[in-house]
């Protein structure tokens, strides 16, 4: 499966003056924790100006959750595995064209029951040891496992029997069936060197221990205010350092961070997570801001064993009831697209859903008449992720008017995360997701959160075992093993428009992501469509 590139967009004149009109007045900033874990700011700035060589940049997530590449679903800290570590495929962040890294080329047949991979020659350790097939085998050892059952496990287990040795440069990946999206997936995995982590996976996880052969090496990493890095000066693989030392500075709070990157003399020379209000100062500022469309998603999510949202009338109805173009347009200041399917539109496989919850109160108020509903005092447990929080106000508008008495209760991530992890009741959940960190083909997307027996489905909205769900899985794992291209195409589109009719778990909108830089000092930037930053072919202006 190829990726289209997703077109970054600027900001145009235009842009700016209806973004003024709209926001100028907020100055005040809301100081909260955003998508992939918080911590306070660091404020001290370490590495210099860009033009010398070095790079600091201010990043609106924690750097204090897992740096096992494994383990981690940080968007600071999988940004940070990106540059550390190589897996035996990548795929470019801009184009999503996938290239051969630790592996010496991209296999091709995408029918194959087994690809034989070499690894590249003269590929080392930062530590200098070689990289041989013994840590290939060791790293997806691990990921196979079911005992240890990594988080990225799910990625590979439907998929990839094993991975065998063949000789010190060489290994075999057998399949228990040929997967078109192989090539792209095998970028999830890190290698990792057997010689330093076998039986140390705890130090992994700190941080202690941090080995890869990417083109950068961990210089220092401090929870909680930043992570360092130094250029790998022995790397011979496709995208070498351009420059010889990064500082990311860990930096939550927004105002903190929009700081760090303004002015004429500013302490980092990029910064992620820029919210709207920020652009048109920034602009004028003589900073560049792009986003990229792509998975960054609000959700609702709904606990199915409290009535009524057992019954999917009222489920869709909670979603025809949003007033979702005037949210967008007043919170996100138009970056974002109501959601026309489970897959943002620049997916190539998105196609409009067969259901689509367009603003429609008079349908919201018929389908919760014929479930006899009304008058329902609601709960809206969410994240206080910023950009979420200031939507939160026109859903609670947007529900009440339909006849809810809507109670809106925003919370740190982490509790939130915390109460649905065990299991805890609840009516509705809003929050913010993006798995396009992890990869952009469409069976990832989705298992990400419809996979039987998983976290989402089972745990949080407990509709795993009806026969809705066992449908939509059996679809999944049909089209997965499909390789006839029109065939498998017509039964993506089958599971993704029985995913939108039952509305367990189902995005409001598409957020466009925004990335901002100084072009006098850093070029060849390519803004993410999902949290964190890429900086593998940026350079110094």
């Amino acid at each position: 499966m190829k990726n289209e590139r997703p077109l970054s967009s600027a900001f145009t004149r235009r842009d700016l003056f209806r973004y003024t009109g709209l926001l100028g007045a907020a100055a005040g900033i809301t100081a909260t924790l955003a998508a992939c874990g918080g911590g306070p700011s660091s404020t001290s700035v370490v590495g210099g100006s860009a033009s010398t060589g070095d790079l600091t940049t201010a990043i609106g997530y924690g750097n204090d959750q897992s740096f096992d590449p494994m383990q981690t679903a940080s968007g600071f800290l999988m940004a940070a595995v990106n540059h550390v570590y190589e897996g035996l495929l990548e795929n470019d962040p801009g184009t999503g064209e996938t290239y051969a890294a630790l592996a010496q080329a991209v296999p091709t047949d995408a029918t194959a029951s087994s690809w034989t991979m070499k690894i590249r020659d003269g590929a080392t350790w930062h530590d200098g040891t070689p990289v041989t097939s013994d840590d290939v085998v060791f790293t997806f050892d691990r990921i196979l496992d079911p005992q240890q059952n990594v988080l990225i496990r799910s990625f590979f287990s439907s998929w990839l029997q094993s991975v065998t040795k063949v000789d010190d440069q060489t290994v075999t990946l057998n399949f228990n069936y040929p997967f078109s999206a192989a090539a792209q997936r095998l970028s999830i995995a890190k290698i990792m060197p057997k010689h330093v982590f076998d039986g140390h996976w705890d130090e992994a996880k700190s941080g202690a221990l941090v080995v890869g052969s990417g083109p950068y090496k961990l210089k220092s990493h401090t929870p909680k205010s930043n992570t360092a890095f130094e250029a790998y000066e022995a790397y011979n693989g496709p995208r070498p350092a351009n420059f010889a030392t990064m500082n990311w500075l860990s930096i939550v709070d927004t105002s903190s961070r929009i700081a760090r990157v303004s002015g004429n003399n500013a302490g980092a020379q990029l910064a992620d997570n820029i919210p709207v209000a920020n652009v048109p100062t920034l602009t004028t500022g003589g900073r560049t801001v792009e986003g990229n469309p792509g998975m960054n998603l609000m959700y609702l999510l709904f606990d199915t064993t409290q009535a009524p949202f057992d019954d999917v009338r009222v489920r869709q109805a909670m979603f025809y009831a949003i007033n979702t173009p005037k949210m967008i347009e007043i919170a996100l200041g138009g970056k974002a697209a109501p959601a026309t399917s489970y897959l943002y539109e620049r997916n190539p496989d998105y196609a409009r859903a067969s259901t689509v919850y367009s603003y429609d109160p008079d349908k919201a108020r018929s389908l919760l008449a014929s479930a006899g509903v009304s008058g329902l005092d609601l709960t809206l447990l969410s994240t206080n992720v910023s950009w979420l929080a200031d939507c939160l106000p026109t859903i609670k508008e947007s529900w009440d008017a339909v006849g809810f008495n809507t109670t809106l209760e925003p919370q740190d991530t982490s509790a939130m995360v915390s109460k649905l992890n065990s299991g805890q009741k609840f009516q509705i959940a809003a929050g913010t997701s993006n798995p396009q960190a992890f990869g952009s083909d469409v069976d990832l997307l989705v298992r990400y959160t419809y996979s039987k027996g998983g976290l989402w489905t089972k745990t949080y909205a407990k509709w795993d075992d009806t026969p809705e769900a066992q449908k939509i899985y059996a679809t999944m794992d049909e089209a997965t093993r499909e390789t006839d291209p029109a065939k498998r195409s017509t039964l993506v589109q089958s599971y993704l428009n029985q995913i939108a009719e039952n509305a367990v778990y189902y995005p409001v909108l598409h957020q466009e992501l925004l990335t901002a830089w100084d072009p006098k000092k850093i070029a060849d930037v390519t803004p993410l469509p999902y949290p964190g930053v890429n900086l593998l072919q940026a350079k110094p202006a």
